[in-house]
């Protein structure tokens, strides 16, 4: 068995892996990653289970060190990662020797990078999943002098005769795919064509839990009764504050859901940093 010591945890780094499903009903989070394809891809790379947890780092990553040798694969924002001071590239199998440091370096693009190591992270599974969330698991995060454990199992995947077709033009996109929500026909036609045809920006709150935007929508609705909301689920406050629930997200809700985003809508916003724009598309239920 291999062990990660963590030099440095970076801004947000937490294990994830596709969430915790079936514990709605008791008001428990879903968690899991942030950006689903770029998790999955990380996985599939190494020959990994699609569910296997995966290491979500947050802009400005970690700096760790390997106790035995290993191979990983780091998909999604790009965060100019560097074995010993090398630099590595996404989307690639990554070898690694006993000792070898992982560290990151400047935003490229994007906003959330996976690892996934060959044979998955050591950890344990609560309520079904391994992501970690505060006041359900040990652990909410990385910090400095921590460590999370591997198989040292050698696996050499070099000799595969496979390839992965990487699509990482949606992290340079700004049209995030959503579908009417419940409550979406409450609105006037002047307030969804502003929904859908005006550009927004990311505000500076957001984290796992729920992105902000940052221009209001004018909101004159009647207030509505509490209701299951999932991530992905867009909120209008009565201010006209609009929120994007995300995977740590409550289980209900009180105010109107408007919109709700596809998952590749979700892993296309869960890539944006403050600032950026975005633009709604809707798609229509056929």
């Amino acid at each position: 068995m291999g062990k990660i010591e963590v030099l440095h945890p970076g801004l947000y780094s937490s294990l994830q892996d596709l969430g915790r499903h079936n514990f709605l009903k008791y008001g428990v989070p879903q968690s899991g990653v942030m950006d689903s394809y770029a998790a999955k891809k990380a996985n599939l790379i190494l020959s990994n289970s699609e569910a296997a947890p995966v290491l979500e780092i947050t802009q400005l990553g970690p700096k760790l060190k390997f106790s035995e040798p290993t191979q990983l694969a780091i998909c999604g924002a790009y965060l100019n990662p560097k074995i010993n001071e090398s630099v590595v590239r996404n989307n690639r199998i990554i070898s690694l020797e006993k000792g070898d440091v992982l560290s990151f370096g400047k935003r490229v693009i994007g906003c959330r990078a996976y690892i996934a190591i060959v044979g998955g992270f050591i950890s344990k599974k609560v309520l079904g999943s391994y992501s970690w969330y505060n006041g359900i698991t040990k652990f909410e995060m990385l910090k400095k002098g921590s460590t999370i454990k591997y198989s040292s199992a050698e696996r050499s995947l070099h000799s595969l005769n496979a390839t992965v077709k990487v699509k990482d033009e949606y992290l340079n996109e700004n049209v995030i795919q959503v579908f009417p929500g419940p409550e979406y026909e409450l609105l006037s036609s002047f307030q969804k064509k502003v929904l859908m045809e005006s550009a927004f920006h990311i505000d500076i709150n957001n984290n796992r839990m729920a992105i902000q935007i940052k221009e209001p929508l004018d909101n004159d609705l009647d207030p509505v009764i509490t209701g299951p909301v999932l991530p992905g689920t867009l909120q209008l406050t009565p201010s006209g504050k609009l929120i994007v629930l995300m995977r740590d997200c409550q289980t209900t809700g009180g105010y109107p859901r408007v919109l709700q985003l596809s998952e590749n809508g979700i892993n296309t916003i869960a890539q944006k940093v403050i600032g950026d724009q975005i633009l709604f598309k809707l798609i229509e239920i056929k």
